[in-house]
């Protein structure tokens, strides 16, 4: 496949573990020399998967891109609740879940399905303020956020190995998934962190379709060098 990225492309990228967002979209500008590139829609440094980037004139698809419909699979660990509902702070709380059932479990994920008001986690980009929430919450000061309508189409309990309960999620925009584990974790009284999380979709772009960025700089590398013999 040619890829123009000056032109215009919509890259969907595998991105790694710990890279944020903004790392994907720097190393990809840098190693295609087109300024404008940006991603339609932000995944966690901790979580992996989708992220859709657009170049050129595609950055003008980035809004309807974003606004599409999410997948994703992971696995929440009931019974061990931390500040950030993901792995980024240290638990601060456990509780004994061996009275929980794989029916309960079930049953409560079946709650979240259709239009719930959510709040996102304080450990989130979420501006307050004019300031990211994140950055106060990793200040220790005290930070409120207001709750956000959105639409859960499916939560699905794929299965249950101990503490550990895989999911897969279908979900709208603006969607926390790691408030969702947090609340699940809730709704049992045992509370819970994400531990995992994958975005699998977006729309109708799905990640078996992805390229990694090893893939992005090694077709940069070969259209570099097609230029040169063609030159020479």
């Amino acid at each position: 496949m040619q890829y123009d990225f000056a032109a215009g492309e919509i890259l969907l990228i595998n991105k790694p573990l710990d890279w944020t967002s903004f790392d994907v979209v720097k190393k990809v500008r840098n190693t295609i020399r087109v300024k404008k590139v940006g991603h339609a829609g932000t995944l966690d440094p901790l979580a992996t998967g989708l992220l859709i980037l657009c170049t050129g004139k595609f950055t003008k698809r980035i809004d309807e891109i974003q606004g599409q419909e999410k997948e994703y699979t992971g696995i929440i660990r009931l019974g061990e609740t931390t500040p950030s509902y993901d792995r980024e702070t240290e638990v601060t709380e456990t509780r004994d879940i061996s009275h929980l059932t794989a029916e309960a479990i079930k049953s409560a994920a079946q709650s979240f399905v259709g239009t719930i008001e959510q709040i996102p986690p304080i450990y989130s980009a979420v501006q307050v303020d004019g300031k990211r929430a994140y950055d106060l919450a990793r200040k220790g000061k005290e930070v409120e956020l207001k709750s956000r309508t959105v639409t859960i189409d499916a939560f699905d309990i794929t299965s249950i190995n101990g503490a550990e309960v895989a999911f897969r999620v279908v979900c709208s925009k603006g969607t926390y998934i790691r408030s969702l584990a947090h609340d699940l974790g809730q709704k049992l009284g045992v509370g819970a962190h994400l531990s995992k999380l994958e975005r699998t979709r977006i729309g109708a772009y799905k990640l078996e379709d992805a390229l990694t960025i090893e893939d992005i700089i090694a077709i940069r590398k070969k259209q570099l060098e097609e230029a040169d013999e063609s030159n020479s």
